[in-house]
């Protein structure tokens, strides 16, 4: 591990004060983006995040869009040094699960962990950043550094092109740093140098106009949800999740044996993987083959299946409607218009009656593995945490990370600072003080070294 900067951890113990009461602010804002009743609460966080920039001494501004905004800002030292955009995200999941054991919205500290919808994704390490190049900035780190933080990553960034094609509020980079993914496990950092993409879909059926009586029309009546059921057992295996849809696989690009390696050192292990997501049983006990289908293998879901009687009891009805919702999780090379137009077909050939539609799309991304930029991140990540980190894949999808790479054409990098027991996207959620400590110093550090690596300068510590 690097010597620590005494100067530094001052800086560390005296800011939590800060971190936590900026980060119980924020929390205390339910930005949920995927549901229009919190509309005035998505913009009042956009609001609240540009006056914590501005309390910082940055400047910020609120960028405009058909949707929610996003807030871009940071510190300018320079025309002639290298400029760093560090992307997050400010909107969050729903939070009306029953095992909240706290009102998620309301801000609780319990020693060292911080618990609240949105502490770990993304407030938490959005905060993080911020603070660290607070503290760049004020050391004289010759690099600009800008954040960009998002407030509709949660339902697929459906308006974030907007606010890249505003040149002027969100200036080009040198290069980006998104800190929205998550580490295996606490006791191994990870960079992740991929991210699935993401199909979204609805097969929708109607084959009448009310619920009718079983009993009379049973054996006659077409019945939407078994029909469905049918159309989606065609489409995947269940046992074992192999895909069924002609020509699905054919673009899939597997991880080659060294970076399989790479996903072996990560410190992935199964027993906790089960635990962390409580899972009572899953499709493989083998590690490597885990590994490869939750990080580097595409998959078809059944998220929900909507239709006839859902209350207690069984109610003797034929639906007349049905809808089921899926998802798939893509690889690099695989193509989201492409998949939608191989299952269209796949449904349509075999029910004609069945309304295939797209909720959205996401292109798979390979980010960098090697070079200065990571070589810097791997260092400041041993730095920051005191252990060399793995280059992993993440198997979610960041739909902001596309476009970014689409628009600025910079390379673009992982730092995520989340922990799978920190609760992403689940009741409980939380953040904790390790690794925001960790982070501050993971992310000061790498800003020292961006500031050598565009003036081809020798490389300094923070």
């Amino acid at each position: 591990m690097a010597p620590r900067n005494s100067l530094l951890e001052s800086y560390i113990r005296e800011v939590r004060p800060k971190f936590e009461n900026m980060l119980a602010q924020l929390v205390e804002v339910p930005s949920i983006s995927s549901d229009p009743g919190y509309a005035s609460d998505v913009r009042r966080a956009a609001e609240l995040a540009a006056q914590m920039l501005r309390g910082l001494g940055a400047e910020a501004r609120i960028v405009g869009t058909r949707g929610y905004p996003t807030v871009s800002g940071g510190w300018h030292m320079g025309n002639r040094y290298p400029t760093v955009t560090v992307y997050n995200h400010l909107d969050v999941q729903p939070a009306q699960e029953p095992e909240w054991r706290q009102s998620p919205f309301s801000f609780f500290r319990e020693g060292n962990r911080y618990r609240g919808r949105g502490t770990t994704d993304d407030k938490g390490p959005a905060l993080t950043a911020l603070l660290a190049g607070r503290y760049s900035v004020e050391q004289g780190c010759p690099l600009n550094i800008r954040f960009l933080w998002e407030l509709e990553e949660e339902i697929g960034s459906p308006h974030f092109g907007e606010v890249l094609a505003q040149k002027p509020q969100v200036p080009r980079p040198d290069s980006v740093l998104v800190s929205d993914t998550i580490w295996v496990s606490k006791h191994h950092p990870a960079i992740s140098t991929g991210l699935r993409g993401l199909l979204t879909a609805r097969l929708t059926l109607r084959t009448g106009t009310t619920d009718v009586h079983s009993g009379l029309v049973g054996g006659g009546a077409r019945n939407p949800l078994t029909e469905l059921c049918e159309a989606v057992q065609a489409c995947v295996d269940a046992r074992t999740g192999r895909v069924k849809i002609p020509g699905f696989y054919d673009d899939v690009v597997y991880p080659a044996a060294r970076e399989m390696r790479e996903f072996l050192s990560s410190g992935f292990e199964v027993s906790r993987f089960k635990r962390v997501y409580q899972l009572h049983s899953i499709r493989t006990e083998d590690r490597a083959d885990l590994i490869k289908r939750i990080w580097a293998a595409p998959t078809f879901e059944v998220h929900g299946l909507v239709g006839g009687h859902i209350g207690p009891g069984v109610k003797t009805i034929v639906p007349p409607f049905g809808e089921l919702k899926v998802s798939m999780r893509l690889v690099p090379n695989q193509r989201p218009g492409k998949i939608f137009k191989l299952l269209k077909r796949f449904i349509k050939e075999r029910n004609p009656d069945i309304h295939v539609s797209s909720d959205g799309q996401l292109e798979p991304f390979q980010g960098v593995v090697q070079g200065p930029y990571a070589e810097a991140l791997k260092r400041s990540v041993r730095a920051g945490f005191g252990k060399d980190p793995s280059m992993v894949r993440e198997g979610g999808s960041i739909g902001a990370v596309s476009l970014l790479e689409r628009a600025w054409k910079v390379p673009i990098l992982f730092m995520g600072l989340s922990l799978p027991e920190h609760g992403y996207h689940a009741p409980n959620e939380f953040y904790d003080w390790g690794q925001a400590s960790g982070g501050i110093r993971t992310f000061v550090h790498y800003f020292s070294e961006l500031s050598c690596i565009e003036r081809g300068t020798k490389r300094t510590s923070g």
